[in-house]
Protein backbone atom coordinates (compact mmCIF):
# COMPACT_ATOMS: atom_id res chain seq x y z
CA UNK A 1 0.00 0.00 0.00
CA UNK A 2 1.24 3.43 -1.02
CA UNK A 3 2.36 5.84 2.11
CA UNK A 4 0.89 9.33 2.47
CA UNK A 5 4.12 10.29 1.74
CA UNK A 6 4.35 8.67 -2.17
CA UNK A 7 4.15 10.54 -5.00
CA UNK A 8 0.93 8.42 -6.20
CA UNK A 9 -0.66 9.51 -2.91
CA UNK A 10 0.41 13.23 -3.55
CA UNK A 11 -0.39 13.32 -7.00
CA UNK A 12 -3.95 11.19 -6.32
CA UNK A 13 -5.52 13.85 -3.28
CA UNK A 14 -4.35 16.83 -5.85
CA UNK A 15 -6.83 15.31 -8.26
CA UNK A 16 -9.32 14.99 -5.51
CA UNK A 17 -8.93 18.50 -4.70
CA UNK A 18 -8.96 19.40 -8.47
CA UNK A 19 -5.74 21.19 -7.99
CA UNK A 20 -3.65 19.64 -10.69
CA UNK A 21 -3.91 21.55 -14.39
CA UNK A 22 -7.28 20.33 -16.09
CA UNK A 23 -8.56 18.75 -13.16
CA UNK A 24 -11.67 20.33 -10.99
CA UNK A 25 -13.49 23.35 -12.31
CA UNK A 26 -11.59 26.29 -13.62
CA UNK A 27 -13.14 29.32 -12.06
CA UNK A 28 -12.08 32.54 -13.88
CA UNK A 29 -11.03 35.70 -12.10
CA UNK A 30 -13.21 38.81 -12.62
CA UNK A 31 -10.33 41.73 -13.73
CA UNK A 32 -10.14 45.07 -15.64
CA UNK A 33 -8.18 46.42 -18.15
CA UNK A 34 -6.09 47.40 -15.43
CA UNK A 35 -5.34 44.39 -14.34
CA UNK A 36 -4.25 42.94 -17.86
CA UNK A 37 -1.84 45.67 -18.52
CA UNK A 38 1.59 43.51 -17.94
CA UNK A 39 0.15 40.77 -20.32
CA UNK A 40 0.58 40.55 -24.30
CA UNK A 41 -1.76 42.02 -27.25
CA UNK A 42 -2.12 39.95 -29.67
CA UNK A 43 -3.50 40.26 -33.42
CA UNK A 44 -4.24 39.22 -36.79
CA UNK A 45 -5.99 40.70 -39.75
CA UNK A 46 -7.24 37.92 -42.29
CA UNK A 47 -7.93 38.80 -45.69
CA UNK A 48 -9.02 35.70 -47.58
CA UNK A 49 -10.32 35.55 -51.45
CA UNK A 50 -11.10 32.22 -51.84
CA UNK A 51 -13.42 30.99 -55.04
CA UNK A 52 -14.97 28.03 -52.86
CA UNK A 53 -15.44 29.64 -49.49
CA UNK A 54 -15.87 33.57 -50.46
CA UNK A 55 -18.63 33.97 -47.81
CA UNK A 56 -17.44 32.37 -45.00
CA UNK A 57 -17.27 33.93 -41.54
CA UNK A 58 -14.10 35.84 -40.88
CA UNK A 59 -12.60 35.72 -44.08
CA UNK A 60 -12.70 39.27 -43.64
CA UNK A 61 -11.71 40.27 -39.86
CA UNK A 62 -9.16 41.90 -37.48
CA UNK A 63 -8.65 40.01 -34.41
CA UNK A 64 -7.12 40.62 -31.06
CA UNK A 65 -6.62 38.65 -27.57
CA UNK A 66 -4.66 39.15 -24.67
CA UNK A 67 -1.97 36.67 -24.04
CA UNK A 68 -2.80 34.12 -21.51
CA UNK A 69 -1.70 34.72 -17.80
CA UNK A 70 -1.04 32.57 -14.58
CA UNK A 71 -4.79 32.32 -13.78
CA UNK A 72 -8.08 32.56 -15.90
CA UNK A 73 -9.41 35.95 -16.45
CA UNK A 74 -12.97 37.33 -17.32
CA UNK A 75 -13.06 41.00 -18.29
CA UNK A 76 -15.66 42.80 -15.96
CA UNK A 77 -18.90 44.73 -18.12
CA UNK A 78 -17.98 48.07 -18.97
CA UNK A 79 -15.15 47.45 -21.28
CA UNK A 80 -15.74 49.23 -24.95
CA UNK A 81 -13.35 48.03 -27.69
CA UNK A 82 -13.33 49.94 -31.05
CA UNK A 83 -11.54 49.89 -34.52
CA UNK A 84 -10.68 53.07 -36.49
CA UNK A 85 -13.90 54.80 -34.32
CA UNK A 86 -16.35 51.57 -35.43
CA UNK A 87 -17.69 49.16 -32.65
CA UNK A 88 -15.86 45.62 -32.55
CA UNK A 89 -17.53 42.50 -30.82
CA UNK A 90 -16.30 42.13 -27.10
CA UNK A 91 -15.33 38.68 -25.72
CA UNK A 92 -15.12 39.33 -21.80
CA UNK A 93 -13.27 35.70 -21.82
CA UNK A 94 -13.44 32.99 -19.07
CA UNK A 95 -15.18 29.55 -19.16
CA UNK A 96 -17.97 29.24 -21.47
CA UNK A 97 -20.75 28.13 -20.58
CA UNK A 98 -21.44 25.21 -22.76
CA UNK A 99 -23.27 23.00 -20.28
CA UNK A 100 -21.74 19.53 -21.23
CA UNK A 101 -19.40 17.95 -18.47
CA UNK A 102 -15.70 17.41 -18.86
CA UNK A 103 -12.65 19.65 -19.12
CA UNK A 104 -13.09 23.49 -18.62
CA UNK A 105 -11.38 25.55 -21.19
CA UNK A 106 -10.40 29.30 -20.21
CA UNK A 107 -10.67 31.58 -23.17
CA UNK A 108 -8.68 34.88 -22.78
CA UNK A 109 -10.76 38.36 -23.56
CA UNK A 110 -10.73 38.74 -27.16
CA UNK A 111 -12.34 41.37 -29.81
CA UNK A 112 -12.87 41.19 -33.49
CA UNK A 113 -13.94 43.46 -36.12
CA UNK A 114 -15.59 42.07 -39.64
CA UNK A 115 -14.52 44.31 -42.73
CA UNK A 116 -15.88 44.69 -45.93
CA UNK A 117 -13.37 43.81 -48.54
CA UNK A 118 -14.59 45.94 -51.51
CA UNK A 119 -15.05 48.76 -49.32
CA UNK A 120 -11.57 48.88 -47.87
CA UNK A 121 -10.31 47.97 -51.69
CA UNK A 122 -12.07 51.52 -53.05
CA UNK A 123 -10.90 53.80 -49.78
CA UNK A 124 -7.46 54.99 -49.35
CA UNK A 125 -4.98 53.12 -47.35
CA UNK A 126 -4.51 54.29 -43.45
CA UNK A 127 -3.57 53.20 -40.12
CA UNK A 128 -5.61 51.02 -38.20
CA UNK A 129 -6.22 52.22 -34.48
CA UNK A 130 -7.54 50.12 -31.82
CA UNK A 131 -8.75 51.56 -28.79
CA UNK A 132 -9.96 48.99 -25.75
CA UNK A 133 -11.09 51.26 -22.01
CA UNK A 134 -12.81 51.15 -18.88
CA UNK A 135 -12.90 53.18 -16.04
CA UNK A 136 -9.64 52.16 -14.96
CA UNK A 137 -7.13 51.66 -17.85
CA UNK A 138 -7.04 51.89 -21.80
CA UNK A 139 -5.32 50.17 -24.48
CA UNK A 140 -3.83 51.90 -27.48
CA UNK A 141 -2.91 49.91 -30.43
CA UNK A 142 -2.06 51.69 -34.04
CA UNK A 143 -0.77 50.02 -37.01
CA UNK A 144 1.00 51.82 -39.75
CA UNK A 145 -1.23 52.04 -43.03
CA UNK A 146 -2.53 48.40 -41.91
CA UNK A 147 -6.09 49.49 -43.39
CA UNK A 148 -5.87 47.75 -47.02
CA UNK A 149 -7.10 45.53 -49.04
CA UNK A 150 -4.75 43.05 -49.78
CA UNK A 151 -3.96 40.89 -53.15
CA UNK A 152 -1.30 39.59 -55.47
CA UNK A 153 -0.84 41.53 -58.86
CA UNK A 154 0.57 39.67 -61.49
CA UNK A 155 3.80 41.06 -62.61
CA UNK A 156 4.49 40.28 -66.95
CA UNK A 157 2.90 37.21 -68.85
CA UNK A 158 -0.24 36.94 -69.84
CA UNK A 159 -3.28 36.90 -67.43
CA UNK A 160 -4.79 34.08 -66.31
CA UNK A 161 -2.09 32.02 -68.28
CA UNK A 162 0.46 30.06 -66.54
CA UNK A 163 3.14 28.17 -68.97
CA UNK A 164 4.87 24.86 -68.19
CA UNK A 165 8.44 24.81 -67.24
CA UNK A 166 8.54 28.87 -66.93
CA UNK A 167 8.43 31.23 -64.06
CA UNK A 168 5.95 33.93 -63.19
CA UNK A 169 5.88 36.59 -60.78
CA UNK A 170 3.30 37.93 -58.63
CA UNK A 171 3.78 40.95 -56.35
CA UNK A 172 1.54 41.64 -53.44
CA UNK A 173 0.49 44.49 -52.55
CA UNK A 174 0.08 47.41 -51.27
CA UNK A 175 3.73 48.07 -51.55
CA UNK A 176 3.59 49.67 -47.73
CA UNK A 177 3.09 46.07 -45.96
CA UNK A 178 6.59 44.20 -45.17
CA UNK A 179 6.12 40.03 -46.57
CA UNK A 180 7.88 38.47 -43.92
CA UNK A 181 10.79 35.62 -45.74
CA UNK A 182 9.67 32.48 -46.63
CA UNK A 183 5.98 32.99 -45.68
CA UNK A 184 4.61 33.17 -48.98
CA UNK A 185 3.26 29.91 -50.41
CA UNK A 186 1.56 28.94 -53.64
CA UNK A 187 -0.10 25.69 -55.37
CA UNK A 188 -2.09 24.60 -58.14
CA UNK A 189 -5.73 23.03 -57.49
CA UNK A 190 -6.78 20.93 -60.85
CA UNK A 191 -10.00 22.00 -61.30
CA UNK A 192 -11.54 18.64 -62.45
CA UNK A 193 -10.13 16.39 -60.09
CA UNK A 194 -9.45 19.10 -57.41
CA UNK A 195 -5.73 17.48 -57.20
CA UNK A 196 -3.29 19.82 -55.24
CA UNK A 197 0.37 20.58 -56.44
CA UNK A 198 2.58 22.56 -54.03
CA UNK A 199 5.08 25.27 -56.45
CA UNK A 200 8.44 26.00 -55.58
CA UNK A 201 8.69 29.09 -54.54
CA UNK A 202 11.52 32.46 -54.50
CA UNK A 203 10.70 35.55 -52.56
CA UNK A 204 12.23 38.74 -53.53
CA UNK A 205 11.04 41.34 -50.82
CA UNK A 206 7.34 41.56 -51.79
CA UNK A 207 7.47 39.93 -55.05
CA UNK A 208 6.70 35.71 -55.35
CA UNK A 209 8.16 34.10 -58.27
CA UNK A 210 6.45 30.93 -58.97
CA UNK A 211 7.86 27.98 -61.16
CA UNK A 212 5.36 25.26 -62.57
CA UNK A 213 6.88 22.26 -63.21
CA UNK A 214 7.48 21.23 -67.28
CA UNK A 215 5.50 17.87 -66.54
CA UNK A 216 2.32 19.81 -65.37
CA UNK A 217 -0.93 18.64 -67.10
CA UNK A 218 -2.38 21.11 -69.79
CA UNK A 219 -5.75 22.15 -67.58
CA UNK A 220 -7.82 24.72 -65.79
CA UNK A 221 -6.62 25.08 -62.37
CA UNK A 222 -7.10 27.50 -59.09
CA UNK A 223 -3.87 29.00 -58.66
CA UNK A 224 -3.85 29.56 -54.57
CA UNK A 225 -1.43 32.14 -52.86
CA UNK A 226 -1.01 32.72 -49.35
CA UNK A 227 1.82 34.92 -47.36
CA UNK A 228 2.14 36.97 -44.81
CA UNK A 229 3.48 40.34 -43.70
CA UNK A 230 4.56 41.54 -40.69
CA UNK A 231 3.01 44.95 -39.83
CA UNK A 232 4.78 48.57 -38.31
CA UNK A 233 3.51 49.03 -34.66
CA UNK A 234 3.51 52.67 -34.13
CA UNK A 235 1.79 52.77 -30.80
CA UNK A 236 1.35 50.07 -28.11
CA UNK A 237 0.43 51.59 -24.88
CA UNK A 238 -1.46 50.41 -22.02
CA UNK A 239 -0.05 46.61 -22.16
CA UNK A 240 3.33 44.46 -21.85
CA UNK A 241 3.22 44.56 -25.51
CA UNK A 242 1.71 44.34 -29.31
CA UNK A 243 2.62 41.59 -31.36
CA UNK A 244 0.19 40.23 -34.65
CA UNK A 245 0.79 39.49 -38.34
CA UNK A 246 -1.44 40.06 -41.67
CA UNK A 247 -2.53 37.29 -43.47
CA UNK A 248 -3.36 36.80 -47.34
CA UNK A 249 -4.64 34.60 -49.09
CA UNK A 250 -5.65 34.50 -52.71
CA UNK A 251 -7.71 31.66 -55.55
CA UNK A 252 -7.21 32.71 -59.23
CA UNK A 253 -8.89 30.91 -61.92
CA UNK A 254 -5.47 30.14 -64.27
CA UNK A 255 -4.96 27.91 -67.63
CA UNK A 256 -1.88 25.52 -67.54
CA UNK A 257 -0.27 25.90 -71.10
CA UNK A 258 2.70 25.31 -73.32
Amino acid sequence: MASASSPRFVMGALAALGLLAGCGRTVAEPVTLADLKDRTLQFVLTDVDSLERDSSVGAYRFTLKFSEGSSCARLTEGVTASFNGQPMKLSLGGVPDTGAGGRDVCEVPSATFDFDPSQWNDEPTEDIRVILQDDTHSVLLVLQDAKAKRRFLRSGGTAGTLRRGQTHTYVWLPETDTVQEGTVQASLVHEASATVADLDVKQEGNAALLTVPAGTVEARYVLRLSGTAAPRVLTCEGVAGCAGALFHSEDVEVSVTN
